[in-house]
């Protein structure tokens, strides 16, 4: 069995942003992106399952965890999802793997997504974990989504109000959110939560994700807007908490159907933190969507 200390770590440089990665397993290429405000450790729970089958490349997305993090500009393009896409394609290309798999959390799915649109060609399965699409969300804003996901908007606020608020007290903020998101109890292990705390405290870090919001709120709804009528053509995962915020107030196969013709997925047990709060029912479906040619 694999465990965290078993990995393989090392950072690749891409347009001098440095991308941390894990690495795990033998098999077909599997690339899995982490959510906010985690980071690539959320896998833990499922790398042992998975890597029987995968070789598995886990990576920190620039911003987070200990990749590096990028000045920004007032257009946030280095944080858009394009951006980080293609520093996922020079990661995977330089461990020589020129079409590959990829499954993403929450930020992590929207940076997937992305990955699906700009490389067709190299993107050969795309699994989304308890989200639909950046514009479908904003354009269904109402009072339910603004409360569960006050978030969206106030982390695109105008640097330095969100950053000074969050730097206040990062512990109080990363609790909250975990908290106010999961639907587990004790899924968040302390190990990890002290993970993710060790990386959310560092005020870059704070800003880069920031930025991550910013963008998504900006650029990244441009670029949605210009290949909005493109559907994916490889096959598509979608899954999601049943009782989390996502799946209990949107039809999430009927939101990906209109990006993607092949399209399946599944409610799973808890709330949004799906690798954590149900890893056996999440690394099944991913390990059962992947190893189909």
């Amino acid at each position: 069995m694999i465990f965290i200390k078993d990995f393989i770590r090392k950072k690749i440089i891409h347009e001098k942003v440095g991308i941390h990665i894990r690495m795990a397993g033998s098999g077909p290429p599997l690339l899995l992106l982490h959510g906010y405000p985690q980071t690539g450790y959320m896998w833990h729970k499922i790398v042992p399952h998975l890597a029987q089958k995968f070789s598995l490349v886990i990576a920190d997305l620039r911003g987070y965890g200990d990749s590096d993090k990028p000045k920004s500009d007032d257009s946030h393009s280095p944080y858009s999802k394009r951006a980080m896409a293609a520093d996922m394609i020079t990661v995977m290309r330089s461990l020589g793997h020129n079409n590959f798999a990829v499954a993403g959390h929450d930020r992590g799915g929207r940076v997937a997504h992305r990955l699906a649109r700009d490389y067709p060609d190299t993107i050969t399965k795309l699994a989304v974990l308890d989200i639909i699409p950046t514009a479908a969300m904003y354009e269904a804003s109402d009072k339910a989504f603004a409360s569960s996901y006050y978030h969206w908007f106030f982390l695109i606020q105008p640097a330095p109000f969100p950053e000074t608020l969050i730097g206040y007290d990062p512990e109080f903020f990363l609790k909250h959110k975990i908290g106010h998101w999961g639907r587990t109890k004790g899924a968040i292990t302390d190990q990890a939560f002290a993970e993710y705390l060790r990386c959310f405290s560092n005020p870059d870090t704070i800003h880069a994700s920031c930025e991550d919001y910013r963008a998504a709120a900006t650029i990244d709804l441009e670029h949605d807007k210009n290949d909005a009528d493109q559907k994916l053509a490889i096959p598509v995962l979608a899954l999601w908490g049943k009782i989390g915020f996502v799946g209990q107030h949107y039809d999430v196969l009927a939101e990906w159907k209109k990006c993607a013709i092949r399209v399946q997925g599944q409610a799973l047990s808890g709330g949004h933190f799906l690798a954590e709060e149900a890893p056996k029912q999440t690394s099944e479906a991913l390990f059962n969507f992947f190893k189909k040619q």
